[in-house]
């Protein structure tokens, strides 16, 4: 596993060296759109409605829509001159218990590894952290932007979560309103505590699978091996020539170029001194 990003955890006046990975992946099963008559794979180009016509990528500007169909223009000189955030440390901010931390708020997983000369100073602060019952507030950049984040215990290292900001969590208070004063009574409570009890279980994440994927897969090894499989015939390229028909058409071109015939005349005149 090769790491994404290397830096440091800010600490007070410790800074302890750290690398970061991926901690998840995305599995879900690919498809790509075929010309149904011959197989072949659809380009998507960029468009303009209004031109009816191809752009290619010098003539696109990047507009925020502030109202429907009203844009302001932001150019890319405009971009660069806001200061661009390259520190390569994350900072704690707060310590906090994780329960006061709700999942909503959480979006990517990283796993951090100590680096060279760390691991000591890792190992205090994971455990310190695990005693406590506390997970970290931190800032963090990751791909030259800055990011919220919280750093917590898992397994025998750290993990590094990054989290939507408060007003990137949706309110539910914009949910369609139900009515909320609807009388349960207490033998039907009673029985949902039951069923709930006859379901608990310890929590065991290699139980659950993807049941869509897995049949999904199946399908496609089935037609694999059933030699269900087209192949995409190659388009030809443009500018591409046949050596030995460009040679053909240069020569005939040269040829009418300087006269062929009076090339022939030349010739017959020359062997008309041999006796």
């Amino acid at each position: 596993m090769r790491p994404l990003w290397k830096g440091s955890i800010s600490f007070g006046l410790v800074n302890i060296p750290v690398r970061l990975f991926a901690a998840t992946e995305q599995r879900n099963v690919r498809f790509r759109y075929l010309h149904e008559p011959c197989r072949t794979p659809v380009e998507y180009r960029k468009v303009c409605p209004s031109c009816k016509k191809e752009v290619s990528i010098d003539e696109i500007v990047k507009g925020y829509e502030y109202e429907k169909d009203r844009f302001v223009i932001i150019a890319e000189s405009e971009l660069a001159r806001i200061p661009a955030e390259t520190t390569r440390s994350i900072a704690i901010v707060d310590f906090v218990l994780q329960e006061e931390v709700d999942p909503v708020y959480y979006d990517r997983s990283y796993f951090l590894a100590p680096g060279e000369t760390g691991e000591k100073a890792f190992q205090l602060l994971q455990r310190a952290m695990a005693e406590a019952g506390m997970v970290a507030v931190v800032r963090v950049v990751l791909r030259a932007r800055q990011a919220l984040g919280v750093l917590r215990v898992y397994e025998h290292t750290m993990a590094l979560e990054t989290m939507f900001y408060p007003d990137e969590v949706r309110s539910t208070g914009e949910l369609p309103a139900w009515n909320t004063e609807i009388k349960v009574h207490d033998n039907e409570l009673k029985m949902a505590r039951e069923l709930i009890g006859n379901l608990t279980a310890p929590f065991a994440p290699e139980k659950y699978t993807d049941e869509y994927r897995r049949s999904l897969l199946e399908m496609i090894e089935a037609k694999i091996a059933g030699e269900e499989v087209h192949i995409a015939p190659t388009p030809e390229r443009a500018g591409v020539v046949d050596l030995v028909e460009a040679l053909k058409a240069s020569v005939e071109a040269t040829r009418k170029a300087t006269g062929g015939e009076a090339g022939r005349g030349r010739r017959k005149k020359a062997g008309a001194g041999v006796t």
